[in-house]
């Protein structure tokens, strides 16, 4: 019996060896490849990169002949490489579409693909459901394929290496001489991820000091999730530490996502270097425009938009519905509590090394340590805090949980005023200076829940609220 394939906010995942099989990428690389032709843009082809996962580069091998087997131009990016850069590609050679094998930051054990549409974007919902379901409906016997080097040899694929234009890129949107003027040193975590050839080269490109951790090519990550938070960055913090760097510069498996420790070693939450970054652009370059943040992402941002005439503009998870609400209004930054961001002028999606260079552009420009300029946000906008906590769910216990609280509209009594509830991803409640959001995750088995409030310790006790009236598992 075959594993059905189904697409969530970030793409296609599944458990290598039982979802994620030679098959089932056989599977979609069909399915797309046959939208392709449908759509007579065959021709013009696809650009597909991987990853150092497990496996990525032979899924990426199976997916690309079946694109050459049905008629489909493939340019492959014969080395492991950033998610970001493929989407970068795709925009810059015009292409229809693009895919990336990777399950970014999931667990060792999961790998996936990733599309993108014409300009560089995530593929939206209703393109990733209709390759799903015509995926699902296909027999693996009758899908067509080119041997790999056959197909190389008649220019059906063919080889390419966009780094240069990539990372030039990169470099003509940050103030490379005001970086070298203030000579940082810095620590990299690619955390065994694909981003350290490409922030050493704009890191070095501006005369920057710089050390390296965990830079191998390990497929277990470690034996840690490749996702930069505070429980995995923990030999970063420590590492800037000893070698009295000016900051540490994390990136996930596939480099879309950033983590930031300052040089005092403590973990700056993805929330808020996207603060930061928004004040920085408004503030020090005197740049205009809206901000866009997901539905689980901080309210500082709306704070720093209006103090600037600007709007704040809430979507659902996905950097998807991110990409459309800047193009919708025009956005200056995007951004997620969960480390991914872009800003007006680069791709449409999220870039990891795009923003760790802007960022470290913003310290050497104001001539500050990472975190006094934190206390100067604070100051002008006041305090708010996250807290974030995810539970693993059977498939019986999450339709308990959605019956409790999407469909009953059951939820706990709080302490605070009730501004208003919205069941747009998920249920989230709008309180009296926080809010508190419960949402099922979109690339794997879990829920999560997520608060903000003006103290850590009023955020947890949000989350701890929702949790324990929902029958989650809960230790102080």
């Amino acid at each position: 019996m075959k594993q059905m394939i189904q697409f969530g906010t970030g793409g296609w995942r599944a458990i290598i060896g039982d979802g994620f099989t030679r098959d089932n990428i056989r599977r979609i690389a069909a399915a797309l490849a046959r939208r392709m032709v449908r759509e007579n843009c065959a021709a013009q082809g696809i650009c597909a990169g991987y990853d150092r996962r497990f496996l990525s580069k032979e899924a990426l091998t199976w997916f690309c002949e079946v694109m050459a087997g049905e008629g489909v131009k493939v340019r492959f990016v014969n080395m492991s490489c950033p998610t970001p850069m493929i989407m970068f590609t795709v925009r810059q050679l015009g292409l229809p579409y693009g895919a990336m094998v990777t399950a970014s930051h999931n667990p060792a054990v999961w790998n996936g693909i990733k599309l993108f549409t014409a300009g560089g974007r995530d593929a939206a919902e209703n393109y990733t459901r209709e390759i799903q379901e015509e995926a699902n409906a296909l027999d693996a016997e009758g899908i067509r394929s080119v041997p790999f080097e056959q197909a190389l040899a008649e220019g059906k694929i063919e080889y390419l290496d966009p780094r240069d234009e990539y990372l030039d890129s990169i470099l003509r949107q940050v103030d490379t001489e005001a970086i070298r003027k203030r000579r940082l040193r810095i620590v990299l975590d690619p955390m065994f991820g694909v981003s350290l050839t490409g922030l050493q080269t704009i890191l070095y490109t501006a005369r920057c000091d710089v050390d390296v951790i965990n830079d191998r090519h390990d497929a277990f990550f470690g034996r840690h999730l490749p996702a930069p938070n505070p429980d995995t960055l923990v030999d970063l913090q420590y590492a800037v530490k000893e070698h009295r760097a000016d900051v540490g510069i994390a990136t996930d498996g596939d480099a879309d996502r950033l983590g930031i420790i300052d040089e005092k070693g403590r973990y700056i939450t993805a929330n808020e270097t996207l603060a930061l970054l928004y004040y920085y652009l408004m503030e020090y370059k005197g740049w205009r425009g809206a901000a866009v943040r997901n539905i689980a992402t901080t309210h500082l941002l709306d704070r720093i938009a209006s103090a600037y005439g600007q709007e704040c503009v809430e979507v659902p998870v996905g950097f998807k519905h991110i990409s459309a609400g800047m193009d919708a209004h025009d956005a200056l930054i995007g951004g997620e509590s969960s480390g991914g961001l872009t800003v007006r002028g680069h791709i449409s999606g999220k870039d990891g090394l795009y923003a760790a260079s802007l960022l470290v552009e913003m310290i050497s420009v104001t001539g500050k340590k990472l975190s006094e300029l934190l206390l100067d946000l604070f100051a002008r906008f006041g305090e708010l805090h996250t807290a974030e906590y995810d539970w693993p769910l059977t498939q019986g216990r999450k339709e308990e949980i959605f019956r409790t609280v999407m469909t009953e509209k059951n939820l706990p009594a709080f302490d605070r005023k009730v501004e208003k509830i919205s069941w747009l991803d998920g249920c989230k409640v709008y309180l009296e200076g926080g809010w508190v959001i419960l949402r099922f995750s979109g690339t794997e088995p879990r829920v999560r829940i997520f608060a903000e409030a003006e103290t850590p310790q009023a955020a947890k006790a949000l989350v701890e609220r929702m949790a324990r009236h929902t029958g989650l598992p809960w230790e102080d």
